[in-house]
């Protein structure tokens, strides 16, 4: 089996030590996508990093995204002529740039890019996420074509939900990184 890289996305203001994906990529090697600016973030920027970390990747790619990193692989898919490449995406907590407290910082990030994905994706959504309701999770899991989890009461599954190493998490992404593409 060819070696599959994840590639992990996090989210407005990037991931800190102790958040998931940052303990991921100490433990097992996964890349995250630097970008620019974390506290002002541009869509088509994002997007532009994104486009440049899979074409760099030798092999398949697997998204372990988070938050805003959820909205940044819907617009880069509805736009990359390399989907292909990606065999799935795991989208964790996706944050709600249509959501009024967040419309100023993420200006460019709405109206949010409801396209079906072209490859398989798993969306954990929270049903007490500050950033994103549970309906609107839900109504992301369909838009996008994704298995929808209900990962009951945990914020926003991030470094303060507690999840340390998190690995009912790495179990989700280890079925997408086995996964036979079928396309």
């Amino acid at each position: 089996m060819p070696h599959v890289h994840v590639l992990i996305l996090p989210g407005w203001q990037n991931s800190g030590p102790a958040h998931w994906q940052s303990r991921w990529e100490v433990l097992h090697g996964y890349r995250r996508v630097d970008q620019t600016d974390w506290m002002q973030p541009l869509r088509g920027d994002w997007m532009a990093q994104l486009e440049e970390a899979v074409l760099a990747s030798s092999g398949a790619v697997v998204l372990a995204a988070h938050s805003l990193g959820c909205m940044l692989t819907s617009a880069w898919a509805a736009h990359s002529r390399n989907t292909h490449r990606v065999q799935g995406a795991l989208l964790v907590a996706p944050g709600d740039p249509e959501r009024e407290e967040l419309r100023a910082v993420l200006r460019s990030w709405a109206p949010a890019v409801l396209q079906r994905l072209p490859f398989p994706s798993t969306l954990l959504g929270s049903q007490n996420d500050p950033y994103c309701s549970f309906a609107r999770a839900n109504a992301f899991a369909q838009a996008w074509g994704s298995d929808f989890v209900d990962y009951g009461q945990c914020g926003h599954i991030n470094a303060d939900s507690g999840l340390g190493d998190w690995p009912q998490g790495h179990a989700m992404l280890q079925q997408l990184m086995h996964m036979k593409k079928e396309n």
